[in-house]
């Protein structure tokens, strides 16, 4: 993997770059639809690729693991043959899951016991089987094995999660050296910066992470119920540590003004399930705000989705229509919400990447996120 930056913003740590893997360059800032269970949920995969022009898509250890299995993966040869996307997949080490079952696992050193929400049987992630699962799923980019911690978190669990993450990093490193990539293209392994709200360590971690070398860094544990304004206070202190020549990847993250902002911190990757998961709702985001297309307004509104949109779903169909799929049950309703919104979002961080190149992205963001949180 290489990653190269191609221009930087005036006003601000935004930057312009190029991820290069072994399946394709990835332009950055970019945003990447989640695909948990091997799909980006109602969306198929020529939508992603012609419409919504994906660069690159998540997976997710814990559920591919669990459903349909390492087994089944391995003898399709990868996740990318078994769901036919041949651009690249980066993979979420089941970090995130692990905070989300707080109620069904057990967390020790040698990693964590957890109860499948499928069905309550018994299962165990360590830092190494995580990354013979990845290894086995192919994702381009992994995901070291961490703790997402909770917030609020209490000051002294937040110190010793944190040092178990790192333990647990080094274990991740080590097994990574000692296996290889299974389908004939290379993988890059991402460690995961910690650390709750707390500044000293947050600072910590990420001088661990960096002092690594990795192809790449990850920034976790934000975006769990802190205020926005907190989140970006840590992205910054973190990203005055982690090397600039090394992409920067924000989990989780977020709302259109969230991404933003986080661009101008110097972030370079995102990704939510929140464009495909608000879509299901009715809830479609939009260069003018954000829109209720359930609502009775939208009932004899003949104009496109969203006159600045660049999918189909944009230039084809209308509010009404849309409104009527909803109101009528139709399952194609949700499906063209999603596509919108992915849409928007790669519309969004394309964008941003060329204000970048002009040099104005600053000026420009602070213009754009007072409509992106208006609602319509």
């Amino acid at each position: 993997m290489e990653f190269r930056i191609k221009a930087t913003d005036k006003h601000s740590k935004a930057r312009r770059g190029e991820l290069l893997t072994s399946r394709g360059t990835i332009q950055t800032p970019i945003f990447m639809p989640v695909g948990t269970a091997g799909t980006v949920k109602a969306v198929h995969q020529r939508e992603l690729q012609n419409d919504i022009k994906a660069e690159i898509i998540l997976g997710n250890t814990y559920h591919l693991y669990l459903r349909p299995g390492i087994e089944i993966l391995n003898k399709a040869g990868g996740l990318h043959k078994f769901n036919n996307w041949n651009k690249p997949i980066l993979t979420d080490s089941g970090g995130y899951q692990v905070y989300s079952l707080a109620k069904s696992r057990k967390i020790t050193e040698e990693g964590v016991k957890f109860k499948s929400h499928i069905d309550g049987s018994a299962h165990f992630f360590s830092p190494e089987g995580v990354m013979d699962i990845q290894r086995n799923i192919g994702a381009d980019i992994m995901m070291a094995f961490d703790e997402c911690t909770p917030y609020p978190c209490d000051y002294e669990y937040a110190r010793k999660s944190l040092d178990m993450t790192h333990r647990w990093l080094n274990r991740c490193l080590k097994r990574f050296a000692e296996t290889e990539p299974l389908y004939g293209h290379s993988q890059s392994l991402f460690p995961i910066v910690q650390g709750s709200t707390y500044k000293d360590l947050r600072q910590q971690s990420a001088k661990v992470i960096a002092e690594k070398e990795a192809d790449g860094n990850a920034i976790g544990g934000l975006s769990v119920g802190e205020p926005a304004e907190m989140m970006y206070e840590h992205v910054a202190i973190v990203n005055e540590i982690l090397p600039e020549s090394k992409p920067r990847y924000l989990m989780g993250v977020g709302t259109p003004a969230n991404i933003l902002e986080n661009i101008a911190l110097g972030v370079d990757m995102f990704d939510c399930v929140m464009p495909t998961r608000n879509a299901r709702t009715g809830m479609l985001f939009t260069w003018q705000g954000k829109i209720n297309i359930k609502n009775e307004k939208w009932k004899d509104c003949f104009e496109a989705i969203d006159p600045q949109g660049t999918t189909w779903v944009d230039t084809d169909f209308t509010k009404a229509y849309l409104r009527h799929l909803f109101h009528s049950g139709e399952m194609l309703g949700p499906m063209m919400a999603s596509v919108h919104n992915l849409g928007f979002y790669l519309d969004l961080v394309r964008t941003a990447r060329q204000k970048i190149e002009e040099g104005i992205f600053n000026e420009w963001k602070n213009a754009v996120v007072v409509d992106l949180d208006r609602r319509l």
